[in-house]
């Protein structure tokens, strides 16, 4: 039997060159979004719908593993509550969904540098969201914290952002040492990193960052 696989955030950067990854893998992969990603394989099966019936969907997948590849930035959401209401509180309630429609593996996407006392809204409510994820019961969750995601196409151009990527191989050197875990992520790495994951057994909470995330990715 094929393993079902749920994933949120399926047409962003990451998402969609997991799927890609899933998908040469034989898993039974589903996507909840509320607009179609285009992905066109077939084992992988789509579901658009607005998030307040993600729930439902879920229910009737009744996935092993769900993964959320959901995000986006406070200059996209507009706010920094409209940013909280994707960041934390979707990708909460999508776990909370795959969770209660039987998943026991949960795989996120989060940022390096996380810290609950952080001045930085963006990284206090990432790490807020990995605080309360380890309260819903899951066996095994992977907490994945890529630093400036380089590679793949982007469906929006952020300048600060490309600025960085164009920056990343110069400032990628300066990187070592603790500093390591700060260096560019390329997406594909990332991808690559969380489609093996899908596969792991064993149960614990997981925190991968660089060096964890392209060995993962081998």
């Amino acid at each position: 039997m094929k393993r079902k696989i749920v994933i949120a955030g399926g047409s962003g950067l990451v998402g969609k060159q997991l799927v890609d990854c899933l998908a040469l893998g034989g898993s039974e992969v589903h996507l909840v979004s509320r607009r179609p990603t285009g992905q066109s394989k077939p084992n992988v099966h789509e579901h658009v719908a607005p998030s307040d019936d993600w729930p439902a969907i879920v229910a009737r997948i009744k996935p092993a593993v769900a993964i959320s590849c959901l995000g986006t930035t406070i200059r996209t959401a507009g706010s920094q509550e409209a940013f909280k209401a994707v960041d934390h509180d979707l990708v909460l309630a999508f776990a909370a969904a795959s969770h209660n429609a039987g998943a026991q593996h949960f795989i996120t996407v989060s940022s390096v540098g996380t810290m609950p006392a952080s001045g930085n809204f963006y990284l206090r409510t990432k790490a807020e969201m990995e605080r309360e994820l380890l309260n819903i019961g899951f066996q095994r969750i992977d907490i994945m914290r890529p630093s400036l995601l380089t590679g793949g196409k982007r469906e929006t151009h952020r300048p600060g952002e490309a600025f960085g990527i164009l920056l990343s191989p110069l400032v990628d050197r300066l990187m070592i040492g603790p500093m390591r875990r700060f260096a560019s992520t390329p997406s594909d790495v990332l991808a690559q990193a969380i489609a093996a994951l899908a596969y792991r057994p064993d149960e614990g909470v997981f925190i991968h960052e660089n060096d964890s995330i392209r060995a993962l990715a081998g």
